[in-house]
């Protein structure tokens, strides 16, 4: 299994409009975050978690010429406003899967209500198939199993994702201890981590770094990264030996 960090910044991507911060000005390509989202492929199929703002720049950056699904961790745009840019998909191999919660669906049908329209529907609009999916029911893609794990971003119960040994989370804060035995046994982990300082929503790096420990996983990746974190090489220069800042464009293998 292969895997693409598409993108591995916060909600307004690094640099950040109009800011004149240190890292938003590095010239290293490391310290250049689009918004957060992961390519996963194996055998011939192609899932994406995650379709932000940025969907489209990754797709042409990628040179991404097939989809066969779209996973989806919660409804905020920097995870969701790239919808409309899977129309290119839609034409050529019809409707694409998406993976989400109920309330995760109910919000792009007011969101993308063209998307949705059922009489009368723009035929430049892209069509979705919803697989309502939750906490407790795994799931089959690519004849591959998902395990969705609920973790809280604040007070929001989302989704991180597993599949085989290799478990995906961002935008989490917390975990309850049940859901927290399905991540136990993985080997790759990808997990946030906004800054050094605490935040309501967000892990900070010491508090990743505390559930990397708890988990113990060969390798450990992080990801939705703000530039209040620092500089990508002087940070990584300072983790644990099995730990890594993920950084836009890094291929893995699982």
């Amino acid at each position: 299994m292969s895997v693409t960090f598409l993108g591995t910044g916060t909600s307004q991507g690094i640099p950040v409009i109009g800011s004149n911060h240190p890292v938003c000005k590095s010239s290293d390509f490391k310290d250049k975050r689009l918004r957060v989202s992961l390519l996963i492929s194996w055998d011939h199929f192609k899932y994406l978690i995650d379709c932000g703002p940025d969907f489209r720049q990754q797709m042409l950056r990628e040179d991404c010429k097939q989809l066969d699904g779209i996973l989806l961790t919660h409804e905020h745009s920097d995870h969701t406003a790239g919808i409309d840019d899977i129309r290119p998909f839609y034409f050529q191999q019809g409707n694409i899967p998406f993976f989400a919660q109920n309330r995760v669906f109910e919000s792009l049908h007011k969101r993308f209500d063209y998307i949705f329209e059922t009489e009368n529907k723009y035929p430049g609009a892209p069509t979705i198939d919803e697989h309502k999916i939750n906490k407790n029911t795994p799931f089959i893609i690519g004849g591959k199993q998902v395990s969705p794990i609920e973790v809280l971003h604040s007070s929001l119960p989302i989704l991180g994702f597993r599949i085989d040994d290799f478990c995906y989370f961002t935008d989490m804060k917390t975990i309850s201890e049940e859901e927290l035995e399905k991540v136990k046994g993985s080997k790759v982990l990808v997990i946030n981590a906004l800054r050094n300082e605490k935040h309501h929503s967000h892990l900070s790096l010491p508090e990743a770094l505390d559930f990397i420990k708890i988990i113990n996983p060969e390798r450990a990746y992080l990801t939705h990264i703000s530039h209040m974190l620092g500089f990508h090489e002087e940070v990584e220069k300072q983790l644990p030996e099995n730990v890594f800042i993920a950084y836009d464009t890094l291929k893995i293998k699982i």
